[in-house]
C-alpha cells in the first residue's frame, strides 16, 4: 500500500461516516416530515368529516325550517277560518231566532214583544261563549281606553267623569277592545 492510498483508505472511512451521517440525517428528517404529512392529512381529514357533519345538520335545520314555516302558514290559514265559524256558529241561532220572529203572524203584540226580548237576552249568552264580553254601565267613571265620549253634560247630581248615559255598549275580547261604548259624560 502507497502512501496514497493509505491517504484515501483514511479518508474513506470518514466521508463514509460523514454520508451515513447526512443519510441518517436525511432519512430522520423524512420520518419527520411524514410524520408530521400523516398529522396533517390526518387533521384534513377530520375537519373534511367535521365540515360534511355541519353541511348535514345546516341541510336538515334548513329543512326543519322550512317545514316549519309551511305548516305555521296552513296553521295560520286555518286558525282565522275556524275563528270565524266558530263566531258565525255562535251567532246562527240568534238568526235563526230572528227569522221566527219576521214570520210571527200572531195579532198578539205582547208576545211578539216578549218573544223578541228573549232573542235579545239571548245574544250576550252567545257573545259569551266566544268570550266576548259587553262593558259600559251607567255610574262608572269615564275611561278612555276603552268610551268614547260623544256629550257631556254639567249636572251637580254626578261626579266629575261619571257616564250618565250609555248611547252604544262597548265590547272586548278578553283584553282587546272590538267597540268602545259610546258614552254621555259628566261634569
Amino acid at each position: 500500500m502507497t502512501v496514497e492510498e493509505t491517504e484515501t483508505a483514511g479518508e474513506e472511512p470518514e466521508k463514509k461516516a460523514a454520508d451515513d451521517k447526512k443519510t441518517a440525517k436525511k432519512s430522520e428528517d423524512t420520518k419527520k416530515l411524514r410524520s408530521k404529512l400523516e398529522a396533517a392529512e390526518k387533521k384534513v381529514k377530520e375537519l373534511e368529516d367535521a365540515a360534511a357533519e355541519g353541511e348535514d345538520r345546516y341541510k336538515r335545520i334548513l329543512a326543519e325550517y322550512d317545514n316549519f314555516r309551511k305548516r305555521s302558514s296552513k296553521e295560520k290559514e286555518t286558525a282565522y277560518s275556524d275563528g270565524v265559524s266558530d263566531a258565525v256558529m255562535g251567532l246562527v241561532p240568534v238568526f235563526d231566532n230572528l227569522m221566527y220572529a219576521e214570520k210571527y203572524t200572531g195579532a198578539d203584540p205582547d208576545k211578539f214583544a216578549e218573544g223578541v226580548k228573549l232573542i235579545i237576552d239571548s245574544f250576550p249568552a252567545a257573545l259569551d261563549k266566544m268570550g266576548v264580553t259587553a262593558f259600559g254601565e251607567a255610574g262608572e267613571t269615564f275611561d278612555p281606553e276603552i268610551h268614547n265620549a260623544v256629550m257631556h253634560v254639567e249636572d251637580g247630581e254626578y261626579g266629575e267623569g261619571e257616564i250618565v248615559e250609555v248611547l252604544q255598549k262597548g265590547y272586548r275580547y278578553h283584553d282587546r277592545i272590538i267597540r268602545h261604548a259610546m258614552v254621555k259624560v259628566a261634569n
